[in-house]
């Protein structure tokens, strides 16, 4: 009787600890996403004590790819509606399920030395400048040679084409862009306006209204999601007042402004 009893105190001792265990939530993000995320993943931990929020920044593209292959996750939140649309095909996203939650726009970013001198778009096409952007198999890449396109009815029909014969590199997400100019490997590189909030150290150049490209953001819960509660809950933070002012504090713009 003894011995049942320590193992039943064992037992009971075990599924105390199990039931203590601090719960997880996987959210997969885009790149762009990567420090306004971070802070609302911290806000949201705040208010739900004991749990803990895993973040995956890549690009938009990678991430549709790994959830297609079956990696653990509950939060989707790509760069564009293209990737969450394939989820939603193949019903790794509920229909009905996704919502935008914020737009962003692109700018044009160059070391702060400037050792080119680039002063407006129309010197991205000089012979000898050396430009890196996101792949076109990512959003931002995409996004990017749109841009380029519509910028030819400003700067000529072989704008775009001049362009890209100085791109000296194509990275597999937008931050990977930021980071080289950052570190001196290019003379300009094209990114979100959200990417150029959080490197402040580089200069900009702008890109007209008429000729950008808004790109919108989509959100949802994972139907294999392991954390259905938490998952929903973090979704519903983003799209709150106090969500949507973080994200606008990082670059962003709301889908309702």
């Amino acid at each position: 009787m003894k011995r049942i009893l320590v193992i039943l105190l064992l037992l009971a001792a075990c599924g105390s600890a199990a039931g203590s265990a601090p719960r997880s939530l996987t959210v997969f993000a885009a790149a762009s996403l990567t420090d306004a995320f971070t802070e609302i993943g911290q806000s949201f931990e705040s208010f739900h004590p004991g749990m803990k929020v895993n973040f995956n920044f890549a690009g938009s593209q990678s991430l549709r790819t790994q959830i297609e292959q079956g990696a653990a996750a509950d939060v989707f939140a790509p760069a564009d509606r293209k990737e969450m649309d394939t989820l939603v095909s193949k019903s790794l996203v509920a229909a009905g399920a996704p919502q935008d939650f914020l737009t962003n726009q692109l700018i044009f970013v160059l070391p702060t030395a400037n050792p080119a001198s680039i002063q407006t778009p129309a010197d991205l096409a000089q012979p000898g400048i050396k430009i890196i952007l996101a792949d076109e198999s990512v959003p931002a890449g995409k996004y990017a040679r749109q841009v380029l396109e519509n910028l030819t009815a400003l700067y000529g029909p072989d704008f775009k084409d001049r362009v890209l014969a100085n791109v000296v590199s194509n990275e597999n997400d937008v931050r990977q862009v930021l980071a080289k100019v950052q570190l001196g490997e290019a003379d300009a590189g094209m990114v979100y306006i959200s990417d150029s909030v959080a490197a402040p150290d580089l200069k900009i150049i702008l890109i007209p209204e008429a000729y950008n490209v808004t790109a919108t953001y989509p959100i949802a819960v994972l139907a294999n999601a392991h954390q259905p509660d938490l998952a929903a809950g973090f979704t519903t933070f983003v799209l709150s007042p106090a969500g949507q002012a973080i994200l606008i504090k990082w670059g962003f713009q709301p889908v309702h402004p």
